[in-house]
Formats: C-alpha cells, structure tokens, sequence
C-alpha cells in the first residue's frame, strides 16, 4: 500500500483530450444524521502537522458540495453509508427523516448501507427507502415523509432464502457515459447490530459480491465502476490524505476484489485515509475513506474513455476535502436544520443533569474513559433492583463527548441537556442483568483482545482488573476483582449489560452464556436518572483498568 499520489498531466494527455471524459464523484461516509456542526473532538479534523481544525455541519457540507461541483462540468454525489442511525437528538427523535431530506436536498444519487442503516430493522429501512409516516409514530417532522430519492445498495446483502435484499448497483450517466456504482457493507455486520435488527437476513462475502456485481455491469457494458464499501481500516495518524493505516478488512478487500473496479470509497472506521492498493492485476486503484460526521468529503476526478468507456485508471485523482466552517452555509440547508431544531427544542433542551468538567469518550492508555467510567456506573446504580454487582457496557455505545461548555439551551457552563444525553447513548439499547461465572466473566475480558484489534469495554468501579498488552491473546487479564474481592472462577456475579452486548454483539460471544436473565431501563434512561441523581458529576479516576506491560 503506498500514499495516493497526483497523476501526471502526460498520463491523460496521452489519451487525448478529445477522447475522454472528466467525471467528479463526491462521497461522504458515516454521516450519523449530523446536521448541526458536531462539537468536540467529533468535530475536528487532524492536519498533517498534527494541529486541527473546526469541520462538519450539513449546511457547510452543502455549500462545499456546490463548489466542487461547480468546479466539475460533470459529478456524482454518492453516500459510503451509516448515513442515517446513532445520530443526535434532531434528526433522531423524527427517526432520521430531516437527513433524508437533507440528502436528497445535495442530490445524493446512491448509498450503500451501512451497519446502522439497520438500526430499526428492514421495514423501516423500506420506509426511509419509499417514504411513509412511521408506524408508530407517525410523521412528526412533517405531514408526510417521501422517502430517499436514491437508492440504498447491497449486493450482499440476502435474504436467508438467498435471495436478495436490496438492489446491488446502480448505473449513474455522467460526462455521456455510464458509471457503475456498486454497495457492499460489512459480511460482519450480525456482530455489531442487534439479532431482532436484521431477523430474515443475512451478509455474504464481500469480494464475492463486488466480484459478482463487477462482471455483471461488465456484461452489460458498463465498464466505468466504483465501490462504495461500508467497511474500513484504521490509521497511525497522518492529515486526510495520508495513508499511515493499520492493515485491514478495506485493504484486503480491496487487494482481492475485480480489476474491473476501478476505484473504492470505504467507511465504517470514521478514519480519514487515501491510498492506492494494487488491484489483483497489479494496477493501482485508488481506496479512501472520509472520516465521519460530514467533516470531510472524498472527491475522485475520474478520466473516462469515450470509446471504451472504461476509466483511464492512471489519470485518477483523489483528495479529502475539509468541511470547513468558513464558507458561508447554504441557507436552504440552513433553514432545514433549524426547522428541525426548533421542532425538536421542547425536548432536546430539557436540563437533565450537570457536570463539572468534561466526560470524554477518549480512553487513557489502558482503554478506560471517563465518561465510559459514568454510563457503567449509571447503568449498575440503574440495576440494582436485579442485585447487579457489576456493569459492563461497550465503547462503541458511546458515541459523544459530554462537554463543560455552555449547553444549547444557554443554562450555563455544566449543564447537560437532554439532547447532549442523547447524542452520547442514541440507541435505545435495553439493560439486560445476567449471571455469569467467575470463569466466564475473565472469558469475557479477554475477549476484548482480538487479532482484528482491541475493543476495551466500560466498567462500573465495582470491577478491576489488570491486562498485560505483551502477553498472548487468551491470557492477558489478571487480578479481577469484584468490590475488592478476588473472582472465583466458580462463583456467580450478576452482570448488567445492554441487549446489544447480552446477544454476543461486538464478538463478545461470551455474554450469551448468561443465565436468569433480568430486564431493565433503556441505557439513555439510565443515564439520564444518574446525571439527575447525581450533580455536579466529575470524571472519575482513572484506576479501573491497569495496564501491564
């Protein structure tokens, strides 16, 4: 894998001028119905010398999308998925329906879905599709809802007759010519949503579908093709268009999927990358990925042949774009967001809590984070009624920091509103109290140790234990202890947890052996009570997990 590099004039200049076609695709990936600017960290952009800069906003990200647009006599604007789900208060309380029309107002043409495209199960994936008023909670945004007016991809995705679930490419004409666009998501995708999410369905191989949706356009005479892949790689830092990335599941896909494909937008990682990998005929192809949150946006300048219609792969070009916060918003967008603000502020704006500093997602070296440290602890205080002794939640359900500054509602520094709480806990997860031996309570922890990465889980401050980082895998954890108390491997500990973990969710498999299962609130709920139980809350110290050596 080596950085993307700008293609010589020489390259396009010797297929002639007059033979080609310049076609500008525009993609952004795990939007997370982020339409107001996202604050803190998730709201930031790192530059290759290390410094950062404001990003994101759907109004900004418009008025970028116009410009590059205007730069390009043709272009395409594409969504890389997780576009809608764990997104904050006022897109989420209308179930996501103020995104969807923010992205048919930038004229997105195509979206692959993403993991949390099944946040609330196929049906209302088809509603955001078609359009509709909830079934529950009918149309609360507006009187009626007309749905996406594009359509969101999946060529493995099945149902489990084997037939398929969503379209798996679309064909976009642009420049004169046709460009496939094909969607693959995640195979892995049962491990990071919940069971009842995705029941009748199931997830292929990935390069396999790619594969077979690539020689299908091929047999059509769709030569021009691109992927938009739900699946990523994590980086070792670098600005937007570095490619110091760990080796991951997008890079081996990407290394084994046709040569027909010409190009790959990637995401689910929220990492910021652009690199070119050898496609398996050794040619390059570009693979890049947009951060999240609409903080950046991942532009491709393709040349196309007109007689071929094939895409002249070395006069591809690639950069990151920064949505930056210093052009003026589009005042469309603008007034669609504070539509639904507004629409959303009787709610959003109710003080729940307060805090005395910020509670950051961001974990110490050892994995533990303090605001992970306050949602363990409100979801044990949450369960006591089912005798938890301990809580564990995972670092994925967290999804924002919970910051000092002064709320939206304009109360004061500290204050926590409920729309903050719920941007943090967004997904209406239900506590679920087990009961788990000693002996699969350190299966557990170790299973936060994989070959894929390390996902360090959120723990209440009745359990600590020790972790060596150079020990092998499968015996890393020691020293568990339980209010003080060493474990018995053949004891019994009643367990707290979300219904994501409880089912095996994030490959904690281990959960799933848990007995006497007890139910209890929703996590945000959980939350909410603790911060309203608790003033003046104040990152707890950070002594929960120790990290060896």
């Amino acid at each position: 894998m080596t950085a993307a590099t700008a293609t010589t004039a020489s390259a396009a200049s010797a297929q002639g001028q007059d033979s080609t076609t310049d076609v500008r695709l525009i993609s952004f990936n795990d939007l997370h119905g982020n339409l107001e600017p996202p604050s803190g960290s998730s709201g930031r952009v790192t530059l290759p010398d290390g410094s950062s800069v404001d990003a994101g906003g759907a109004a900004y990200l418009s008025s970028h999308v116009q410009r590059l647009r205007a730069e390009a006599r043709n272009s395409v604007v594409l969504s890389t998925g997780d576009s809608i789900g764990a997104s904050p208060v006022v897109s989420a309380l209308f179930h996501d329906e103020p995104t969807v029309e923010f992205l048919n107002s930038l004229g997105v043409k195509a979206s692959v879905v993403g993991n949390h495209e099944f946040d609330e199960g196929l049906q209302e994936l088809r509603r955001m599709q078609f359009g509709g008023c909830h079934p529950t909670d009918g149309c609360q945004f507006r009187e009626s809802f007309r749905g996406a007016k594009f359509p969101f991809l999946g060529s493995n995705v099945y149902r489990t007759s084997g037939a398929p679930a969503l379209l798996p490419f679309s064909v976009e004409f642009s420049g004169g010519v046709p460009i496939g666009v094909i969607g693959a998501t995640l195979k892995d995708l049962p491990t990071v949503v919940t069971p009842e999410a995705i029941k009748g369905l199931k997830f292929g191989d990935e390069v396999e579908a790619i594969d077979r949706t690539a020689n299908m356009l091929d047999a059509i005479g769709i030569k021009a093709q691109v992927v938009l892949l739900h699946q990523g790689d994590n980086t070792e830092g670098g600005g937007p268009d570095d490619c110091r990335v760990t080796p991951g599941p997008a890079s081996q896909i990407a290394a084994k999927a046709s040569p027909k494909v010409d190009a790959i937008f990637t995401g689910h990682s929220h990492q910021q990358y652009n690199c070119t990998i050898a496609d398996p005929a050794g040619n390059p192809r570009t693979v890049i990925q947009g951060a999240s949150f609409g903080r950046l946006l991942s532009v491709l300048d393709l040349k196309i042949n007109r007689k071929t219609r094939d895409v002249v792969r070395a006069a591809t070009k690639a950069h990151n774009e920064i949505v930056t916060r210093d052009v003026t918003p589009d005042p469309a967008v603008t007034k669609l967001v504070d539509e639904a603000k507004a629409k959303a502020a009787p709610i959003a704006n109710r003080q729940v809590g307060t805090i005395t500093a910020d509670l950051l997602r961001a974990g110490a070296p050892s994995g533990e984070s303090p605001l992970g440290d306050v949602i363990a602890d409100a979801q044990l205080e949450a369960t006591a009624s089912n005798n938890a002794q301990i809580a564990i939640t995972n670092p994925g359900g967290v999804r924002a920091d919970l910051t000092h500054a002064s709320s939206p509602a304009g109360e004061g520094d500290g204050v926590v509103t409920y729309g903050e709480a719920f941007t943090v806990q967004p997904f209406a997860n239900v506590m679920q109290t087990i009961t788990l031996t000693g002996a699969n309570l350190k299966a557990v922890l170790e299973q936060q140790f994989q070959p894929s990465g390390t996902r360090v889980l959120q723990i209440s401050k009745t359990l600590k234990y020790s972790y060596s980082a150079s020990a092998p895998i499968g015996s890393k954890v020691s020293a568990i202890t339980v209010d003080g108390t060493a474990v018995d491997p053949n004891g019994s500990y009643r367990v707290s947890v979300n219904n994501f973990l409880a089912s095996g969710g994030d490959g904690f498999t281990e959960f799933t052996k848990g007995t006497d299962l007890a139910g209890g609130p929703v996590d945000l709920d959980a939350l909410i009570a603790y911060l309203g139980a608790h003033p003046a809350v104040s990152p707890p110290p950070a002594d929960r997990v120790t990290l060896l050596p």
